[in-house]
């Protein structure tokens, strides 16, 4: 789960860290009201979860509360990333003297937390990151020990910070850290944090992303939802308990587990096939379950074909044949469904499928190549 960056530097502030006085607002009267009361010069900032938004023109200075007005109502007007923009935050201006980058996400090959730090922050983190490599140093963090003094301090050494500037760094990587930890996150980011002209640390920006399979422990958290900024086809996915992302492709798919789902995408692309999607519907789906996933991959324009693959261990083959055919009889699509059953009560489901006169393959292989094939040729 994505938040939007007002929302996480209201947390990032309860772990003390620095943040610019600012107000949320949702037209550009308010944005002025604002402005005034601040009192200098603003900035004015698109509230969407997601990144590009400078470049987009979603972060605006303004040096009159006039000026702010008139920005905000051209803000307001924007879609960035097919996200339309419903709120801007409206931030005092900061002096800056040096940007630099700071944030904590999960190593995967090493299953540990990582924090990731670099001299140079800003819209171009991503750039840095890949043309200039040794700009950007990270440490593993311990799950156990959590994140060390010294390491902070061998952060803040490798990446040239003026030993002035050290304590504060320390307390807000230590800050940054425990919002990671307590908020069970997957990946909590300052970029830029700045040093003023004033000699103060400030974040001015700050994402945080949740994990999803962790939200039942943190309600007040799961309040922050805004369904309006996700994909709707995702919303409607979680209704159903089904983990479904939309990947770009045109070949559907449907699997239980995701071991086998990300086989399943592995070959479809070696066969020369692009995956529209992943979707689980997890152990022990039952015919409404399945019937659901149908129509959410169909919902896709792109789909050209689906492949739906399931082995049934919990889930039993014949359920699943159900939901597949009581989805087709809902929806009456010409796309072509491809379906690979073994397992649980495969021969039932079998018998089923020959009856609603719908294309099984046995074999795995097979069935992604049929896959394929029935995409292309439409």
């Amino acid at each position: 789960m994505k938040i939007q960056e007002y929302q996480s530097k209201q947390i990032f502030s309860k772990f003390g860290i620095p943040i610019p006085r600012g107000q949320l607002a949702n037209n550009s009267k308010v944005v002025r009201q604002i402005a005034e009361e601040i009192g200098s010069n603003v900035v004015i900032k698109a509230q969407v979860p997601t990144g590009g938004r400078g470049k987009a023109g979603g972060v605006r200075l303004a040096k009159s509360s006039e000026e702010a007005e008139s920005l905000a109502t051209q803000i307001l007007g924007m879609t960035i990333n097919n996200l339309p923009v419903h709120k801007v935050l409206v931030d005092e201006a900061i002096k800056i003297k040096q940007e630099l980058y700071l944030g904590i996400t999960i190593d995967r090959s090493n299953s540990v937390p990582v924090m990731i730090a670099s001299a140079q922050g800003g819209m171009d983190i991503e750039e840095i990151a890949f043309n200039n490599p040794e700009k950007v140093v990270h440490t593993d963090i311990h799950p156990l020990l959590g994140l060390r003094e010294y390491q902070i301090r061998d952060l803040a050494l490798s990446i040239d910070i003026p030993k002035q500037y050290w304590r504060m760094y320390q307390d807000i990587a230590a800050g940054l850290w425990l919002a990671f930890q307590k908020n069970d996150a997957m990946l909590v980011e300052i970029n830029p944090l700045v040093i003023t002209e004033d000699d103060r640390m400030i974040a001015l920006d700050g994402k945080l992303e949740i994990d999803d399979n962790a939200l039942f422990r943190h309600p007040d958290i799961s309040e922050l939802r805004d369904l309006d900024m996700e994909d709707p086809t995702e919303v409607e996915a979680r209704k159903y308990g089904l983990a479904y992302i939309r990947m770009g492709g045109d070949i559907g798919c449907l699997v239980n587990g995701a071991g086998l789902a990300m086989a399943t995408m592995d070959i479809i692309n070696k066969f020369g096939g692009t995956t529209a999607n992943f979707l689980d519907i997890g152990g022990g789906a039952g015919a409404e379950k399945v019937s659901a996933a149908i129509r959410i991959i169909l919902s896709d324009p792109k789909i050209r074909s689906v492949l739906i693959n399931i082995y049934g261990g919990i889930t039993r083959c014949d359920e699943v044949a159900r939901g597949i055919i009581d989805a087709i009889n809902t929806i009456k699509t010409q796309k072509p469904l491809i379906i690979r059953l073994e397992g649980t009560n495969a021969q039932i489901a079998q018998q089923l499928l020959t009856d609603a006169k719908l294309i099984s393959i046995p074999s795995f292989s097979s069935a992604v190549q049929k896959a394929v094939e029935l995409g292309k040729a439409k």
